[in-house]
């Protein structure tokens, strides 16, 4: 029931652009919310209108990367610097319950969509902002500066080589989820005092919240992260990758002793269980490169395929290494797929941001 959620109960207005605050209107579409986005007219709107592929159409007014966060919105191309246009927009928001922002705060204040200004309009209005750093910094930012501000950057890749970006603007979804869960609160909360609120987060913020345990690393053992590929700084093998005879690539991601115990009966290995080397997981980390030999020799006589289902079958964590059409060729990844004709005829595709059931018992 989840595409249905807030069928005509909802309406949200977007002045957000790139990623991170589109997502979040994106997510508020999926669930059945009316959705209208506000694109700069001045500019073409969206600059992610123009982040095109080289194999993609030059001439089309859409690009695959904005159609990744643009499904199922009403869209408005407005210039709010001119008086007809800010009113049609103030028109758009005065019944509206949610207002995404990315601007920052001098220019939102310039444009008269600010919070003081639109909480005037519409007291009821939860007002959500997404900032690069905070409310007053005025520096500009995309996804890859917040990977390197926060230190993602420095510990991504492998060892001995340099930093390496995350391929996914991991920053911005990992913004616009904290975003989604303030909205919520924010919403909840009206109902129980129809009050409106300012929910804001920042990128740096999301990304600082995002660093779980290689934070309390360095906060409780002095250890500042390292490149290292795939590997894991703490478990092992985890995140190890082996080839096998047919030269494809798996994962092991061994996380307790008895997974390890399970994997060395598959790979014929239980004489190495009695090794001190390798009896507990902190031997195994101290001792990963000798280990991975050893794994390394047992499992390149295996066909991918087989020992993945031999793995499973014992309960051990391990995948193979899949590529964007293997990954699409899956059953799962195949039902989170959306589909929209756009004005322009363009069929376009992009994934599901909602990845939930709420199912009514």
């Amino acid at each position: 029931m989840t595409e249905q959620f807030f069928k005509n109960r909802l309406k949200v207005v977007e002045l957000a652009s790139v990623l991170a605050g589109p997502a979040v209107g994106m997510f508020f579409a999926e669930l059945g919310a009316e959705v209208i986005k506000i694109e700069n007219k001045k500019t073409g709107g969206d600059m992610t209108r123009s982040w095109k592929l080289p194999t993609e159409d030059s001439s089309s007014p859409y690009s695959a990367y904005y159609a990744s966060v643009n499904w199922n919105k009403k869209t408005y191309l407005l210039d709010l610097e001119d008086t007809r246009d800010r009113e049609q927009a103030y028109a758009l928001l005065q019944n509206a319950d949610i207002v995404i922002s990315n601007y920052r705060t001098t220019v939102a204040e310039k444009l008269g969509v600010d919070y003081p200004t639109l909480s005037q309009i519409n007291p009821t209005l939860i007002f959500a902002q997404l900032n690069a750093f905070d409310d007053h910094s005025e520096r500009p930012a995309f996804d890859v500066v917040l990977q390197a501000e926060a230190g993602f950057l420095y510990m991504n890749g492998e060892a001995g080589g340099p930093p390496v970006k995350m391929p996914v603007a991991l920053i911005d979804v990992l913004a616009a989820h904290q975003l989604k869960e303030g909205i919520l609160l924010a919403l909840l909360r009206r109902t129980q005092t129809g009050k409106g609120a300012y929910v804001a987060t920042s990128l740096f913020e999301s990304a600082v919240a995002s660093l779980v345990n290689q934070a309390t690393n360095w906060l409780m053992a002095s250890h500042i992260p390292q490149r290292m590929g795939t590997q894991h700084p703490n478990i092992a093998p985890y995140g190890d990758m082996y080839t096998c005879s047919d030269g494809k690539a798996i994962l092991l991601a061994v996380g307790t002793e008895k997974q390890f115990r399970n994997l060395c009966q598959v790979l014929d290995l239980s004489e190495i269980l009695m090794q001190p080397s390798f009896s507990s997981n902190v031997e195994r980390v101290k001792n990963r490169a000798v280990l991975n030999a050893i794994l390394a020799e047992k499992i390149s006589v295996f066909e991918a395929t087989s020992l993945l289902q031999q793995l499973e079958a014992a309960n051990v964590p391990a995948a193979a290494i899949r590529t964007m059409q293997e990954v699409f060729e899956l059953a799962a990844a195949q039902s989170m797929i959306l589909e929209e004709t756009l004005p322009d005829g363009t069929v376009s595709k992009r994934v599901k941001t909602v990845a939930f059931e709420i199912d009514e018992r």
